[in-house]
């Protein structure tokens, strides 16, 4: 559907692939123009190109390697000075499947710098420049494997449940000042990520695996009705809420002056300060 109405521009990074590809076309489809970040230039030229012969939308295409500072920093700074971006789709993303005792420091950090030190980066520069003009909205990209830590990579696993929390605290810091925010938790969805981590896909079964345009597709139905967190394939949203109202009950004995009773630790009482002593001396 071509429309001469734009919502403004979505800057998606890990764009020219997967589900910021798929990213794109669907918001180019939705009136927004697209500022398209990524490694790969190549690709995001062929998008770019095709996307402007499908849609009325306008693209720019912004080659960026995100776990380079210089990089990183040219993004942030057209995030909080470009006044026509009203949407960060905070996409980009790389996967792991080693065990962390065998596995190379040198790509676990480079997934921390583009998972955690990037996300964080993009989305604090977003919240700064949503908050000056008034609106906006952020989509993080997480995962479902923080919900079952024991099954999945540690690291990869820690850096998703990072964006999940990080979306959720966002949330009640701006969510109420006008800004939209939204982590979504895709399953297994067939893209070149597990490629890319050295799994194969096909390995699972295929009643698990999601298409990618289903994937987004639902993703954006949530963004719409405005969940802050969104499991494509979670039938009864219930089961989500149950989950958190869990977590917030714990929340009268996260902390508190004694251990539990169940510990039996003996009570300690603060020692009694004999005030008139301590006046003497600083006397």
């Amino acid at each position: 559907m071509n429309t001469a109405l734009t919502q403004g521009t979505a800057l998606i990074t890990g764009a020219s692939s997967g589900i910021g590809a798929t990213y794109a076309d669907r918001l180019a489809k939705r009136g927004f123009d697209l500022l398209l970040v990524a490694r790969d230039h190549a690709r995001l030229e062929a998008l770019a190109t095709e996307l402007r012969s499908k849609t009325s939308a306008r693209v720019e295409v912004l080659k960026a390697d995100l776990t380079q500072p210089a990089d990183l920093a040219a993004v942030e700074r057209r995030l909080r000075g470009d006044a026509s971006i009203t949407l960060l789709v905070n996409n980009a993303g790389v996967a792991s499947s080693s065990l962390l005792a065998e596995a190379d420091l040198g790509e676990v950090d480079r997934l921390i710098q583009l998972n955690i030190v990037a996300l964080t980066h993009l989305a604090s520069a977003a919240a700064a420049g949503f908050l000056d003009r008034g609106h906006g909205a952020i989509v993080n990209i997480a995962s479902v494997v923080p919900m079952i830590p024991e099954r999945f990579n540690a690291v990869y696993t820690a850096s998703k449940a990072y964006v999940l929390s990080l979306t959720q605290s966002l949330n009640a810091e701006i969510g109420e000042k006008g800004i939209q925010i939204q982590a979504v938790l895709p399953g297994a969805t067939r893209t070149e990520i597990w490629e890319r981590a050295g799994m194969d896909v096909n390995a699972l079964p295929p009643e698990m695996v999601m298409d990618v345009n289903e994937m987004v597709d639902a993703a954006l139905v949530g963004f719409d009705q405005q969940e802050g967190v969104t499991i494509p394939s979670l039938a009864n949203a219930a089961d989500w809420d149950a989950f958190v109202n869990a977590r917030l009950a714990l929340g009268p004995n996260l902390s508190l002056r004694h251990a539990a009773a169940r510990y039996n630790i003996q009570t300690l009482e603060p020692a009694s300060v004999n005030v008139s002593k301590v006046e003497k001396v600083n006397a």
